[in-house]
């Protein structure tokens, strides 16, 4: 009977030290994972449900008195004009996002694992654009855009090409270009660096047993590389359209938006109806419709991936 007793005690008291256990790792986990969580919850969460709370008033952001309008500024919204050519900019942002910056920087990392002398140097140079401050690369991207003093129209001129001289960033035909070209000479440094890492973590031996089948580099890069890297390239569009979606600084800078919205984008607009009309309630609206595009598009691009994954699997 002592020893039945005994065994029951010890399984009563195994059981209480795994419940314990579990109690203390729980704790643990919370414990790191609560701060980090909270302030997502905080600074990420909370402010998406406060837009869209605001987004149905009619407040200037700065009198405490709000007229409650419910969906009349989204009614607004799909009738602005405005709004519409700044939603088709930052499309055509995010495709010259994709397709440009996306290639020169698998092209660059490319270059920067190839066994060459001064590798390091030109990964430095490479990469500067991305560490300077954006709002000095706009003013730099300015003058170089000036059209009496800046270097492309001096250039031209010296190259006999005087008909070919214009205000790159007057003109409403040749903003969007001027300024996109600007985007993606800062931008792909970044995808550089992710491309490049992804390319290191590629075994060598996978490379070397392709040489001894014969395997041309071309066929390589096809076969191997790319196919390796493709959670990569997921990832970089997603950033990529992200990004594109909400970009907004390097634009403000350089043309505010114009000439003739020619250059503006959502956020640029945002901006403009919060802090320069004092419409927070519209500057609400538009803010919350460009976080529920982004997360279509997202979504979109996550789903595409993982249907091609399972078609192929």
């Amino acid at each position: 009977m002592n020893t039945i007793a005994e065994k029951r005690t010890g399984e009563v008291e195994a059981k209480e030290a795994v419940r314990s256990g579990k109690h203390r790792n729980t704790a643990f986990i919370v414990g790191f994972i609560g701060p980090a969580l909270l302030i997502y919850l905080t600074y990420v969460i909370f402010p998406i449900f406060s837009t869209f709370y605001y987004s149905m008033f009619h407040w200037s952001g700065i009198q405490s008195e709000k007229t409650f309008i419910f969906l009349d500024n989204y009614l607004k919204l799909m009738a602005d004009s405005v709004f519409w050519k700044t939603v088709v900019n930052n499309l055509l942002l995010v495709v010259v996002s994709i397709v440009t910056q996306l290639p020169l920087g698998l092209g660059m990392a490319l270059l920067l694992m190839a066994p060459i002398r001064g590798v390091r140097l030109f990964r430095t140079i490479y990469f500067m654009p991305l560490l300077m401050s954006t709002v000095a690369l706009g003013i730099l991207w300015t003058f170089i855009y000036d059209p009496t003093m800046g270097i492309i129209n001096q250039a031209l001129e010296l190259l006999g090409l005087r008909s070919w001289q214009m205000g790159w960033l007057g003109d409403s035909k040749t903003a969007f270009i001027a300024v996109a070209v600007t985007i993606c000479w800062q931008f792909t440094p970044f995808y550089m660096i992710l491309f490049r890492a992804a390319i290191a973590g590629i075994s060598e031996e996978i490379y070397e047993s392709a040489k001894i089948d014969g395997c041309s580099g071309w066929k390589q890069f096809w076969h191997i590389t790319l196919p390796l890297l493709k959670p990569t390239i997921v990832t970089s569009s997603v950033l990529s359209v992200i990004g594109s979606l909400k970009y907004f600084d390097l634009i403000y800078v350089m043309t505010e938006g114009g000439p003739n919205s020619s250059t503006e984008l959502m956020a640029t607009y945002m901006y403009k109806q919060a802090f320069t009309k004092f419409n927070m309630g519209y500057a609400s609206t538009i803010s919350f419709t460009m976080f529920v595009i982004s997360l279509i598009v997202a979504i979109f691009i996550l789903t595409a991936d993982k249907n091609r994954a399972q078609a192929s699997s």
